[in-house]
This record gives C-alpha cells, structure tokens and sequence, in this order.
C-alpha cells in the first residue's frame, strides 16, 4: 500500500486522463479486435497465439481469483481513495489485475511473434504502461499486477513454440486445442461446482462472474475446434488484400461478431433461457463465425478489387 499511497500523492488531473487512456488497452473489447484484425488480416497464426494466450490468461485469473478473494485496495484500507473515472471497471477481486493480464498477453504477444525491435519496443512500452495505469488509478496493487505480468509471459512463452510449429504439423494444433480444452473445462467443473456462498456476498459476485467466463471460454475453444479442420480443409483463407478490403474484412468482420453476440444474448432472454451456460453456446457461434464463416467471404471481396483493377 505504501507504493498506491505514493501514487495517490502524485495524482493531477492530466495524469489522471492519460491513465485512463492507457488502462483501456487492457480492456476485452480491444483485445478481441486486435486478436481478430490480425488473424483475418496479417497472420492467422499469429492471432490465434494471442487467442489462445488471452483465453488461458484469463482462466488462470479467474481461478486465481476464486481461490485467493484479495478484496481491492480501497476495501483493505477504507482511507485509501482512487481515480473515481476508473471504480466502473475495477470490479470483484483486486487479485490478480485482469486487465494487466490481457494487456501483457495481448502486447507482449504481438512483440514476441514480430522480429521488428521498433515495434517491440512499443509493444512493450504500451503494456508497462498500461499496467502502471492500473495501480496509479488505485485500483490494483504491486503484487496484483505484477503477478498478472509474470503469468501471461509464462503464457506468451509456453504457447508461442507450439503455435508456431501448428504451420508444419497441423495435427499439433488438435492436441494443443485438447489440453486447452480439458484446462477450460475443469474450471468450468471448479467454478460452478464449488460453493462460494460461506465467503460472503463479494464471492458469491465473483463467483458469478467466475462461472459466466468459464463456459464463455470454454464454448470459444470448442467453436474454434470445430472450425479449425473446415478451415484447413475447405477454405485455407489468405490473409494478404488491398487496403481497403482488408477494412471491409475487419469491419464487417466484427459487426458480424458483435451482432453473433449480442444478438443470441437477446433470443436467449426474450424466450426466458437465461441459463449461464448460453455463454458456451454464444461464444462458440462467435469464434466459428470468425473463423470458418466470414473467412468464406475473402474471395469475393478479393475478386472485387481484381476487378476495380483490370
């Protein structure tokens, strides 16, 4: 707490709003477009590596978040305060940073893929930043966001030498997407089978959460194995357009993702099937749409621009 205290010192309203800036880099939204624009549009590979580092990241934190319910700093130390814009976001457990996590997973990824220094540099520039942001915003401590730092480079490591030799040895990638989803799928047992309920009101919320992303993660691994052998087999998508298809791609891409979601969230309420396990089902549908039904369109988009030149 000392350190957060020394922050706190140091707030003014200009630091306050860059902050706030760079803590949204860390934020899901943004790593689903990043991870999505480079897999539809520079290096399917190197999307899934992200993928697959954001998802398992995010399995460890929750987890971790179950079993250590560290409350925030402002609840250990009720004198401590925070930047108020950042309280919306910083909800359940403080321990370990989530956005640390998809930060570091999501940056760190990209610079540990790309051999160009002056983007790894930013890369890395970005995510220091970003989880700095997170406990000069008061919202985490030291050891959240660094423990969070420390997993995802486990992560970035581990994943990268396999994901890269999938090119060579696709059989490589059913058994990478095996252990991946026995790992999902015992979370998805430990979240929803354990009983939260003697922790308090703050775990039973965590608890929910817990549960809503172990099935979410579990539906997008599994979607994304049954995408995978139609992909290779029947559509093998190239990456490489014109600039302005590969916008169209990305674009239209994520409206389609977006409207997957959202829209299955709203067919499951309106006939009152509120089951947190529609999560699996939505998140499925998404990752198979973004990886074996969207790319089906990249030919056509391609023979546009063909003809836009001959």
């Amino acid at each position: 707490m000392a350190v957060l205290y020394w922050l706190e010192s140091i707030r003014n309203p200009v630091l306050d709003a860059i902050m706030q800036i760079f803590t949204y880099l860390g934020s899901e939204i943004l790593f689903l477009v990043i991870a999505l624009t480079l897999f539809w549009c520079v290096d399917k590979r190197e999307g899934i590596y992200l993928l697959f580092v954001g998802f398992i990241g995010t399995v460890c934190s929750q987890f971790l978040k179950l079993i250590c319910r560290i409350p925030r700093p402002w609840v250990k130390d009720p004198n401590f305060t925070i930047v108020e814009s950042a309280r919306a976001d910083a909800t359940g457990y403080s321990f370990p940073s989530g956005h640390a996590q998809n930060v570091a997973g999501t940056l760190g990824g990209i610079a540990r893929w790309n051999k160009q220094k002056g983007l790894r540099i930013v890369c890395v520039a970005a995510l220091l930043l970003t989880a700095f942001s997170r406990m000069y915003l008061g919202v985490h401590t030291p050891f959240d966001v660094g423990v969070s730092l420390a997993v995802a480079a486990v992560l970035i490591l581990v994943l990268y030498p396999i994901v890269r030799k999938t090119e060579e040895k696709p059989k490589l990638m059913y058994l990478l997407l095996g252990v991946l989803l026995m790992i999902a799928l015992a979370f998805v047992l430990y979240a929803n089978l354990s009983d939260f309920s003697a922790f308090g009101e703050e775990a039973a919320v965590n608890a929910y959460e817990g549960r809503k992303n172990s099935y979410s993660l579990f539906g997008a691994l599994l979607g994304y194995l049954i995408a995978y052998p139609i992909e290779q087999r029947y559509i093998h998508f190239d990456e490489k357009a014109v600039w302005w298809v590969q916008i169209l791609k990305t674009v239209l891409g994520l409206a389609g993702v977006l409207a997957i979601k959202e829209g299955l969230k709203l067919v499951f309420n309106a006939v009152g099937f509120t089951w947190l396990g529609t999560n699996a089902i939505r998140y499925g549908a998404v990752v198979f749409f973004a990886a074996a039904v969207w790319p089906t369109v990249f030919p056509l988009l391609n023979r546009l621009s063909e003809k836009e030149h001959s």
